[in-house]
This record gives C-alpha cells, sequence and structure tokens, in this order.
C-alpha cells in the first residue's frame, strides 16, 4: 500500500460515495486506474464494505447502551448465534477484564431493554451502561 492508496482510503472513508472522477482528481490517477487499486483493496480484505451512515433516533432508536456480559467460554457459541440473530446488538466484541463481553445496542424504549438484558442474563452476569450523549460519533480510523 503506498501514499495513494491511502489517500483513496481516506476519500472513500469520508464519502463512500465519492465518484472515480473526485478520487482521480485528488490523486492525478485516471478512473480506470482508481477503479483498479478501489478492486485490489477490496480483493486483499482493506476495503471490508460500504455502507451509509444511519441516524439511529430518526428511526425510534432512543437508547444506545453498553453492556457489560460475563460468558463462560463454553458458553460463547451459543452466545454469539444469539447476539447475531437480534438486530438491536449493533456490536458484539469479546475483550479483557472484569467481563468478557461489550455489546453496543439500540431499542425504542427501555421496557425493551430491560427485556433484552434479562434474556442476556442466562448467558451471565451484566453491568449496563444508557448514552445519554455521543460527542465522537462513529468514524475511520487513520490512514
Amino acid at each position: 500500500m503506498d501514499d495513494i492508496d491511502r489517500k483513496i482510503l481516506k476519500l472513500l472513508q469520508d464519502n463512500a460515495r465519492v465518484s472515480l472522477k473526485t478520487i482521480a482528481e485528488n490523486t492525478f490517477l485516471s478512473s480506470p486506474a482508481v477503479s483498479a487499486r478501489i478492486e485490489k483493496l477490496e480483493k486483499d480484505g482493506v476495503i471490508a464494505g460500504y455502507h451509509a451512515m444511519i441516524d439511529p433516533e430518526k428511526l425510534g432508536y432512543h437508547i444506545i447502551a453498553f453492556i457489560n456480559l460475563d460468558v463462560v467460554p463454553e458458553e460463547k457459541p451459543q452466545f454469539y448465534a444469539y447476539a447475531e440473530s437480534v438486530p438491536n446488538v449493533l456490536e458484539c466484541n469479546c475483550v479483557t477484564g472484569a467481563y468478557s463481553m461489550l455489546l453496543k445496542v439500540a431499542f425504542q424504549s427501555t421496557m425493551e431493554l430491560d427485556v433484552f438484558i434479562g434474556q442476556l442474563q442466562k448467558f451471565g452476569k451484566t453491568s449496563t451502561q444508557i448514552v445519554f450523549s455521543t460527542h465522537v460519533g462513529p468514524r475511520g480510523v487513520a490512514v
């Protein structure tokens, strides 16, 4: 990966819908050359996908929370299958510390969150933090 690839990644990370023409103008390459580089970055797994950033609140998901969960290693496969099946789970991370999992979830009400936490407790002890505000939202990594 060279500086041009990094410039392409930065442009795509800032706006995944940026045109090939705009990328070409910013990298001093032709559009076909930019396209070939993007294809290679996708093939190599550097670009893992393209996503629209949706504001959960605009869709009625007013409760964003982080849930710590202590899952015993033997139950991880069942837990992962469960977490993948629940669309309210935005992220599920295996972490170090007092808890083994950290989940980011979105719900329309605290009552729905409460029901979900109750279901999670069959896998282990939980600790939940509800988000009041977010000053630095999801963003890409430095390239």
